[in-house]
């Protein structure tokens, strides 16, 4: 698994479950499964610290586990709040690109931008649990859409990983 620089995602982990109050539907094990589907659609081109940040972060200011389309944009200003703290390792694009995928990630079909498109794909490629089949059409990234056309060897890949 790649590193996440000098940043403790343990310490991430632990904010994002610090008063978590929403039980596993958009908690630990989605934002666990969140971070391996990033790991899995990472290119060379796409920042893993970010992806692995997302993964942890963007569901972090839900008020429930059903249609919340501002919790995004919450999550966004909620990481201002971390930006000297926990995410002060952080490189100003590296902030701005999880900010922007945060916020984004509700809203935004794709962006353009290989990292935050990844970590859209990140989240959507984990549908399932809400009884949601991913669609290759509502993908951001070619990889996203490869997956979703074939889920079966996506599980594969993820179980191999998972067991890593």
């Amino acid at each position: 698994m790649q590193e996440l620089a000098s940043l403790d995602i343990e310490a991430i982990k632990q904010f994002a479950l610090k008063d978590w109050e929403l039980g596993e539907t958009h908690g630990l094990p989605h934002w666990q499964r969140v971070e391996r589907n990033g790991i899995i659609l990472a290119t060379s081109e796409v920042n893993i610290t970010v992806v692995r940040l997302f993964a942890y972060l963007h569901d972090k200011c839900r008020i429930d586990n059903g249609c919340d389309i501002e919790h995004g944009k919450k999550a966004a200003i909620m990481i201002n709040g971390i930006r000297h703290t926990l995410l002060k390792e952080l490189t100003d694009n590296e902030f701005e690109l999880l900010s922007k995928a945060c916020e984004l990630h509700t809203t935004t079909l794709r962006t353009g931008n290989l990292t935050i498109d990844t970590c859209f794909d990140a989240d959507r490629l984990d549908l399932e649990r809400v009884g949601i089949i991913p669609y290759p059409n509502k993908m951001a990234t070619s990889k996203g859409q490869y997956y979703a056309k074939n889920l079966g060897e996506f599980y594969d890949l993820a179980v191999l990983l998972t067991m890593e």
